[in-house]
């Protein structure tokens, strides 16, 4: 059976998007992947993206919102950063992995009522999925089963 791969998503709170991603590639890739999440301002863990994944069958309300400062000197096979800002501001002591750039929409900054706030959870949590499957399973290749 093929290594674990680690990923570790990065973005500048730590508590939706990188979160979300997170939670569905633990859930999505078990067993061949496992993925943490960091903020360069970590500030605790949105309750409509815990919502929200809970509506995929996904529990993330469980996890922590972490520094990126936790992870230093920690291996990781990608580094992942999905705003504009976590991007610049990584540092770049993870040796030998490979970073990548996928932004996302930040579903905290929209306004409007609870259903359309919601809505644009939903569609980045589905954004997310989608590329996330698309990327690992590229990378991964066909499943060791």
């Amino acid at each position: 059976m093929a290594e674990m791969k680690r990923v570790l998503f990065l973005c500048t709170g730590n508590s939706c998007r990188s979160q979300m991603a997170d939670g569905i590639v633990n859930n999505d890739f078990a067993g061949r992947i496992q993925a943490a999440s960091a903020g360069t301002e970590p500030h605790g863990l949105n309750p409509r993206a815990v919502q929200v994944m809970h509506e995929i069958g996904i529990d993330i309300s469980g996890n922590s919102s972490d520094h990126l400062s936790c992870y230093e000197g920690r291996p990781f096979d990608y580094v992942i950063s999905l705003c504009g800002d976590a991007d610049e501001k990584c540092p770049t002591f993870f040796g030998g992995v490979k970073r990548l750039h996928m932004p996302f929409d930040d579903p905290p900054r929209v306004t409007g009522s609870d259903e359309e706030v919601l809505a644009v959870y939903r569609r980045v949590r589905d954004e997310i999925r989608d590329q996330m499957n698309d990327f690992f399973k590229q990378e991964l290749g066909p499943a060791n089963v």
